[in-house]
Formats: structure tokens, sequence, C-alpha cells
């Protein structure tokens, strides 16, 4: 492949398998998978551990990656696409949830620690680097919880299935706009706390 063929690698992680597929840990692949529809772009290659899709965003080649290794153990998924597309960790983005933040809340970040995100944490520790952009993305209930996996692994209830959309809509607008201007002026456009709330704070 030539050098400088692809400028982004655009990495939702989640976990494989139909039971995962509408779960609250899997808003990343349902990210991926919405900026698939829209650009026209197939992710079907099975390439590293990952299904695969390559194309164009905002006038600028990407890939489009799913990791199928299990969310806690993305980073050797991630690590094998950005070497075999001869990309930094720099032009990687990382799409996942994040039960920190309250739900809708959307953060952009162009570096820092996993914050105990266990997929977070595989992409920085096989990467070397946590100068990783990256867009975490609120799916706490808000109300308490016996069990913040448990949670993650079930299904999202059809009564957000509305909001859950607009969430994952919102995030690919965020990504493409990444893409397009970069990390820090798409952080100005597109954090917010909750649904509603178009500023935040970086």
């Amino acid at each position: 492949m030539a050098s400088g063929e692809y400028s982004v690698l655009v990495a939702g992680l989640g976990n494989p398998g139909s039971e995962y597929e509408n779960t609250p840990h899997n808003i990343g692949f349902m990210v991926i998978d919405s900026l698939a529809a829209a650009n026209g772009i197939r992710v079907t290659r099975k390439e590293d551990m990952a299904l695969v899709g390559l194309g164009a965003i905002a006038g600028k080649r990407v890939v489009l990656a799913k990791p199928q290794t299990y969310m806690n153990v993305s980073g050797a998924s991630v690590k094998g696409l950005l070497d075999r597309y001869e990309l930094q960790p720099a032009q990687l983005l990382v799409v996942y949830d994040e039960l920190d933040l309250p739900w809708t809340a959307l953060r952009i970040k162009p570096k820092g620690s996993a914050a105990g995100h266990n997929g977070m944490i595989s992409v920085i520790r096989s990467l070397g680097t946590s100068d990783v952009a990256r867009v975490r993305l609120g799916v706490h209930p808000g109300h308490p919880l016996q069990s913040g996996m448990e949670y993650l692994l079930s299904p999202s209830k059809r009564s957000r299935k509305k909001e859950l959309e607009e969430l994952v809509d919102y995030a690919a607008d965020a990504v493409r706009s990444i893409i397009a201007e970069g990390v820090e002026k798409s952080m100005t456009k597109y954090n917010r706390r909750a649904q509603g709330l178009q500023t935040e704070e970086a």
C-alpha cells in the first residue's frame, strides 16, 4: 500500500455478536455504521481482527473500523490497522461510550488518560501513547446503577431509541467535523453536557 494513501483511522469500540448490538457499550459501532451509511462506505473487510471500510469523508481518504476482539482488548486490532495503513497515532480517532458522562453528552478530547474505560486503556497500552484523539459519548442513564457493566451490556430501552439515534447522528457529525477541521474547532462546536446544550468546557 502506498504511504499516505489514507489519512485517518476512525475506530468505534464495541463488542461483536448480535446480543450486544443495541447495548450502550456498542455505541462506538453505531457511529461507525452511521458514518458508513452516510458516505457510501461498506464496513465488510476483515483485517487485523476488525471489520473495515475504506472510503472518503470530508474530502479525505479514511479507514472506518469496528474491532471484533471484544472491548477490553481492542488495542491489538487498532495498532494492527495503524501499521497496515501506515498511519500514526496522531491520525487515529477513537469513538466510544462513557459511563462517567450523562446520557447524550458528547466530549471530544485531543489526548489524555483512559479515565477507567477498558477499551481505551487497551488502545493506549497497545500504542504506547495517550496522545490519541477520542469522541466520548455519555451513556449514564441518570439514576443510580447497581452494576455499571450490567447496564452497559444490556439492550438500550426502547423509550430512548430516538435519543440514541440523535446522539449517534450528532457524534457522526462531530467525527466529520474533526476530519474536516481538526479537533480544536470541533470541540468548540460539538462538546456538550447533554442533549440540547451545545457548549461544554474542554
